[in-house]
């Protein structure tokens, strides 16, 4: 049952049992009282109430002379926006309760990471809701997945036809909601595609104002060198005009203690006018298939079957072998390297048992079927420095899962974080650790309405103890959940509640449009401006929020904004929306963010429609030269609890800074 019918029918039931006339219905679905804010701007926290009602957060402050249907008491705990994965390998089946991944925090989940995942977005989506969702879920369309559909297994070089193909593909998984064109290089047949075909397939996306998160390659002409990897995924993004994302940085192998550098080239990038970003998880292993990167890849070219026939030729196999090891050494640092979590095995024991070397023990491993490996790489201070580093968002390279057999950061990554890394360690604040796990990602995808404890915004927060907040889970035992995460509300249902899932299914698909640019986020005072005054003539279809859509071509509105943030977390200003045709206004009474960027700029608030006395949710996003319409006008977009109400061209006299 719904979360609101339930709460007022039982209030109702209660009035009538009780003989008495019904008093006023609570003005909030859920109060969140006592906490301390962290709010995701990387400002410092403060004491406030929080208040949700339909799904938004509805007011931020002293709440105490409110009441809501539900109240939670956060005293002694801090409340933070839900965090937001985007580097998700969630299982479908597992996204009905994800109870590893409430039990860390998480509220979204963003899939198809490294280039994978279907090529017909909504209908993943759609099947990975089928027994409803516990947490919200978006995805990215993957260059992957587009190569190897057209291209194929085989190493050959894509034709024109080819490349138009894959380019189209790129374009439908955007204009179906893709937070972006992720890719794995590192990853065959993808590896096999050279940087000019790399970037004539995503730089349609360039007009997307989107990102390009790349698990860098690494192949031996290099040495297998990190520092050439980041240098190729800083290339494509600023060639193709994407924002480039390294993802799930490392400083691998050989090249350990070289993060420095590579966070300087990622400096020197955003000096030339290219914002470069990155993702990282706070552990020094990962884990993949085992031969996806140490079978070299003249050997996988062709896919299993052809890698199979290899291995049974005498004088490749010995190749394969020796490349294998190379790869090995130079990556992982040996066969002391490499854990098999299926089996729960060292590869050291198995060539010990087998009596082999360890290319061969791979080799023979892979002829019995693939399985999964958790490859050790880097070095502790390599990783501080990546952390700390502000483009760097928290992401765990999982998602929800069951599987108890794998790497500890599906079960403890954020808590991991926030446990060792802020409390115990003190490498982070808690407002720049919260800020990496929800405000930062979002801009780095581009979502506008999550990522903040803000009126306006979504309700999906996480509220955790600070004094307890740890993982758990060990390589040895990597399926125990994390403590210390007390409360997860998703669009305002209570997903987590003191520590348990209760089996709530508040998330949704969540979709980017084309006005939600990946962007930068700076946690400086500097202050900024919205000020826009005049007529919006609609040119686009709305919706009247009963799945149907209306067109009103000829409807006009008259529009005045005046919104500033400086030092505080939250706007300043006000905003007004008045029907030209009915005299219909809606205007601001609380303001939330204001987010800008290059000719854009976005706020949430809380508003109230003057006539009817009912309050909403409100998203407005302002473009000043719209790149999907004709001329590239000034648009505004104003949506209501989630529903575009005016989508269309501003007319003069209007003025923005």
């Amino acid at each position: 049952m719904n979360f609101r019918v339930f709460a007022a029918a039982v209030v109702g039931l209660l009035s009538v049992n009780s003989g008495r006339a019904q008093s006023p219905a609570p003005r909030f679905d859920l109060i969140i009282r006592h906490g301390t804010v962290v709010d995701g701007t990387g400002l410092p926290r403060y004491r406030a109430d929080v208040a949700i009602a339909g799904g938004f957060i509805a007011k931020v402050g002293d709440l105490s002379s409110d009441r809501a249907a539900v109240d939670i008491d956060a005293a002694g705990l801090f409340v933070a926006p839900g965090f937001i994965n985007i580097h998700s390998h969630a299982s479908p089946e597992a996204l009905a309760r994800a109870e590893n991944m409430l039990t860390q925090g998480v509220t979204t989940e963003v899939v198809n990471p490294d280039g994978g995942g279907s090529i017909d977005l909504p209908d993943q989506l759609a099947r990975a809701g089928v027994n409803g969702l516990a947490v919200n879920i978006g995805g990215y369309i993957g260059f992957n997945s587009v190569w190897a559909q057209i291209v194929g297994a085989a190493d050959r070089r894509a034709t024109p036809e080819d490349i138009d193909r894959m380019r189209a593909l790129i374009v439908s998984g955007l204009e179906h909601g893709a937070w972006g064109v992720s890719a794995g290089l590192d990853y065959k047949p993808a590896y096999y595609a050279q940087v000019e075909e790399v970037v004539r397939v995503v730089e349609p996306a360039a007009k997307w104002r989107t990102n390009f998160p790349n698990h860098d390659r690494l192949a031996p002409e290099s040495n297998f060198s990190s520092r050439v990897g980041v240098g190729e995924t800083v290339a494509i993004g600023e060639r193709a005009g994407l924002m480039p994302v390294v993802t799930h940085m490392k400083a691998q192998g050989l090249e350990q203690g070289t993060a420095g550098a590579l966070l300087a080239m990622m400096n020197t990038a955003t000096k030339r006018g290219h914002y470069t970003a990155a993702d990282a998880y706070p552990y020094l292993a990962g884990q993949t298939s085992l031969g996806a990167l140490l079978i070299p890849a003249w050997a996988q070219d062709g896919g299993r079957d052809a890698m199979l026939q290899r291995f049974s030729d005498p004088a490749l196999r010995a190749k394969i072998v020796s490349e294998t090891e190379q790869a090995m050494k130079a990556r992982f640092g040996g066969a002391d390297g490499v854990f098999l979590p299926r089996t729960r095995q060292e590869l050291v024991d198995v060539v010990r048992e087998q009596q082999v070397s360890p290319g061969e023990a791979v080799v023979r491993i892979l002829e019995q079927g693939n399985t999964t490996a958790i490859l050790r790489f880097g070095s502790e201070a390599d990783l501080v420095k990546i952390l700390q580093h502000p483009t760097t968002s928290i992401a765990c390279d999982c998602g929800a899962s069951t599987d108890v057999r794998q790497h500890p950061r599906a079960f403890g990554t954020f808590p991991r974080v926030l446990g060792r890394y802020v409390r115990e360690q003190h490498l982070l604040t808690w407002e720049d650790a919260i800020r990496k796990m929800t405000a930062l990602p979002a801009n780095t995808i581009g979502m506008v309405d999550r990522g903040f404890v803000a009126p306006g915004m979504a309700a999906d927060l996480t509220v955790f103890d600070p004094n307890t907040v740890i993982d758990r889970a060990t390589y040895e035992d990597p399926g125990q959940l994390s403590e210390g995460i007390r409360f997860v509300v998703v669009n305002g249902r209570v997903a987590l509640r003191d520590g348990h899932v209760t089996g709530e299914q508040g998330g949704r698909v969540v979709n980017r449009t084309a006005h939600m640019p990946s962007r930068s986020m700076s946690t400086t005072t500097t202050t900024r401006r919205l000020t826009l005054r005049g007529k919006v003539r609609l040119t686009e279809n709305v919706t009247d929020g009963l799945d149907k859509v209306r067109p009103k071509p000829d409807a006009t509105y008259n529009l005045d904004i005046a919104v500033s943030r400086s030092e505080a977390s939250r706007a300043k200003g006000s905003f007004r929306l008045t029907d030209t045709a009915s005299g219909a206004v809606v205007e601001s009474t609380d303001l939330g963010i204001l987010q800008t960027a290059d000719k854009w700029a976005s706020f949430t608030a809380r508003v109230r429609d003057t006539k009817s006395g009912l309050e909403h949710a409100a998203l407005v996003i302002v473009e000043d030269a719209d790149p999907f319409v004709v001329g590239h006008p000034r648009t505004v977009t104003v949506s209501l609890d989630g529903i575009v109400r005016v989508a269309g061209q501003i007319a003069a006299p209007s003025s923005r800074r």
